[in-house]
């Protein structure tokens, strides 16, 4: 009772039993450092083979390859020397988003007998008289969409390669191509009435508001209907509360 009340109230191990933790510890220890190096060893030995395989692979890639051949200086001296094999080295390299007008030249033919003009007339876009062409406002909403870039470094990224484009005119564009799948929502949606059920799903997304300091909380719908062939077509509706 006494040294329960009166004794030592640190944990703290005392000086015997630091000595006899630092001759048994050396033993007891010697096993694992072994086992540790033995583990580096074969750490590095798999790290080493695996760098070695990864640069044995083939890229693969979408585009097309650019064959370059890199003959010896000497091998049209005109001494002779025989092609046995070659060696193949593979680099990916990548081109940044070149800009370029497309120039739609139109010829205009007149008839003195008829006194009619006769022209092509403007290719289809979509958007009627912009100067946006299909590819430069599917590489915009690629970028703001699925790359979640915000338009003013969409505009810093043309302003790089020499291109003007204004914040406004950025946002407009998107509100276009937003419009413009219009006529195939409807159709979508045609499709959808005439299934003989409809399933619908709404799962809620939380997100920041900007401006506010709170997160609203919109809500991410779909809705399929099931044919009379038992095919399904699928909507998907995003709306906010």
């Amino acid at each position: 009772m006494r040294r329960i009340r009166y004794g030592v109230k640190s944990e703290a191990p005392s000086q015997p039993q630091l000595s006899l933790l630092k001759k048994t510890g050396k033993l007891m220890f010697l096993p694992l450092r072994r086992k540790s190096s033995n583990c580096r060893c074969l750490l590095r030995r798999s790290l080493s083979a695996h760098a070695l395989g990864a640069s044995r692979c083939r890229i693969t890639c979408r585009a097309s390859n650019t064959a370059m051949n890199r003959n010896p200086a000497n091998a049209n001296s005109g001494s002779d020397l025989v092609r046995i094999g070659e060696d193949v080295t593979e680099q990916l390299d990548v081109k940044p988003a070149e800009f370029f007008v497309h120039c739609h030249i139109r010829p205009q033919y007149s008839c003195r007998a008829c006194e009619t003009v006769v022209a092509e007339p403007v290719p289809p876009a979509v958007i009627d008289g912009g100067m946006a062409a299909p590819g430069l406002l599917a590489w915009i909403v690629a970028a703001k969409y699925p790359d979640h870039l915000p338009l003013y470094r969409i505009t810093q990224i043309a302003a790089r390669e020499g291109v003007t484009l204004s914040l406004s005119t950025l946002a407009e564009w998107v509100g276009r191509v937003g419009v413009a799948p219009q006529p195939l929502a409807d159709r979508l949606i045609w499709h959808l009435l005439q299934g003989r059920v409809l399933h619908a799903d709404e799962t809620p997304v939380a997100q920041l508001d900007p401006g506010s300091g709170k997160r609203s909380a919109p809500t991410c719908g779909r809705i399929a209907a099931t044919t009379s062939n038992w095919s399904r077509v699928s909507s998907h509706l995003t709306t906010k509360p």
